[in-house]
């Protein structure tokens, strides 16, 4: 069957930015839902932390429903689930149902990535993958690039039930081009496996114990303390349970995609470029907000230059992979990344407006010079069978990754802001250094990725298309 492959990158484009705006247009919100329901901030974060926790929890099945129903019904009610739970959320007059309806909408959300990332290694050829997985991801950037803005505009202007019925009409919209431009995806067999109840429980395990209590333990209680170190245990040996369960011919995702080398070592800078993103994202508000005393509307619009830059540079970092730079983008991408981080240590209350935006710009650039290549060459590394495997992954370390970076830059953060008080007896002079020394601990962590890069290979060989799907 013949499709329009711009047609078919603009319809997951579309849907993949409903979902990246949502992840972070509801935190702007919290505040007036707080007041709103008369709940502490301890509930209303549940907001956010259910949705993570489901999110998760749902990105293994992926691989399973693809065979199961195919990427078109996946990715069909993948769209239908996240926008009623969009709708529910918009109608609940209480926080509980809020929180059973995020519950809902992540179940959607879990799925629309992995797959989307699917359905574009199936429906463009290795040579055009870099590109097409470049503009994809301008879905992914405009999440935070416009989601607290569009949010704190659509709080005070509508209310914030707005947030979750927006997405109402743009579903809509997906779910009918979906229709039109996806129907190649029905071409594709079907194999209806068995399903890996054991090991779902013990992933399911692994990722409750690793989000509900490794990652809030690290920063309530320490690295240290008796209570992180024994969930940490139960948490390894769980994972250790998982790994050895996934031998099984069954097993929900086939862990022996990682004796490919290829596949391994743009799998590592993944992890590694998560758990420093959202590490040092995590220190940001701090230096800005905190120690330059910037309001929260201030702050939204300095970062907003990051996110800009990787919007325009996303769809060239794409096109210059598919020219046979992968590995040479992937290594200036990582350097631009470190040296932003080293720039964010040195701003001080005298610091220009320009310089900040410099670094920022040069953080943009940094990720956007990462994402596109690294990800084709994880797609190009495997066969047309293991791509779901590869893609469902590569979302759950994405996930998993940022939370325990933030995790362990928040428990540095509390660690070395303690110290430098014991030593100054001031506060702001110690949280200047504790900034410094964290912006330089994610700037060096970040050129760890170095070590699995200058392997990427350049360019990757061309794979015969099925011909049978796409016509």
């Amino acid at each position: 069957m013949a499709f329009n492959r711009s047609l078919v990158l603009v319809t997951l484009m579309i849907g993949t930015s409903m979902a990246a705006i949502d992840s972070s247009i509801v935190n702007v919100s919290l505040p007036v839902i707080q007041r709103e329901f008369d709940v502490q901030l301890d509930v209303v974060a549940l907001v956010v932390t259910v949705y993570m926790i489901t999110y998760s929890l749902f990105i293994p099945l992926t691989n399973w429903l693809k065979s199961r129903i195919g990427y078109y019904k996946l990715y069909m009610a993948s769209i239908i689930l996240f926008v009623t739970g969009s709708l529910l959320c918009s109608l609940a007059d209480s926080i509980t149902f809020l929180v059973l309806a995020r519950m809902v909408q992540a179940v959607g959300g879990g799925a629309i990535a992995p797959t989307s990332l699917a359905i574009l290694s199936e429906a463009f050829p290795k040579e055009q993958r870099g590109s097409a997985v470049g503009w994809w991801g301008i879905g992914n950037v405009m999440g935070p690039a416009l989601g607290p803005t569009l949010g704190g505009i659509l709080t005070q202007y509508l209310g914030w039930q707005s947030i979750f019925y927006v997405n109402v009409p743009i579903g809509i919209i997906t779910i009918w081009m979906a229709t039109v431009h996806l129907r190649f995806l029905k071409q594709i067999p079907i194999t209806k496996p068995a399903f890996d109840v054991k090991g779902y429980f013990l992933l399911a395990g692994f990722i409750l114990l690793l989000q509900a209590t490794i990652i809030p333990f690290a920063s309530r209680f320490g690295l240290l303390s008796w209570q992180f170190l024994s969930c940490l245990f139960m948490t390894v040996i769980v994972l250790w349970q998982y790994i050895r369960s996934s031998k099984r011919p069954d097993a929900l995702l086939d862990l022996s995609i990682f004796r490919i080398p290829e596949f391994r070592r743009p799998f590592l800078i993944v992890g590694i470029r998560s758990l420093a993103l959202f590490g040092g994202m995590f220190f940001l508000p701090f230096l800005l907000q905190g120690y330059l005393g910037y309001s929260e509307i201030e702050s939204a619009m300095l970062l907003l230059p990051n996110a800009l830059i990787m919007l325009v540079t996303r769809p060239l970092s794409g096109k210059l992979a598919d020219k046979g730079l992968i590995r040479n983008i992937s290594i200036l991408g990582i350097f631009l990344l470190s040296t932003s981080f080293v720039l964010f240590s040195i701003i001080d209350i005298g610091s220009s407006i320009t310089f900040i935006v410099f670094s920022m710009v040069l953080r943009g650039l940094g990720i956007s010079f990462l994402i596109a290549p690294v990800s084709t060459a994880l797609l190009n590394s495997v066969k047309s069978e293991q791509t779901a495997t590869a893609t469902s992954l590569n979302t759950l370390m994405l996930q998993l990754g940022g939370s325990i970076g933030i995790a362990l830059s928040s428990a540095l953060h509390t660690h070395l802001l303690s110290h430098y008080e014991s030593r100054t007896g001031i506060h702001q002079l110690a949280e200047h250094h504790a900034l410094q020394d964290g912006f330089l601990a994610t700037a060096g962590f970040i050129l760890l990725a170095l070590l699995p890069a200058v392997r990427l290979p350049q360019k990757t060989r061309k794979r015969l298309v099925n011909k049978d799907v796409l016509g």
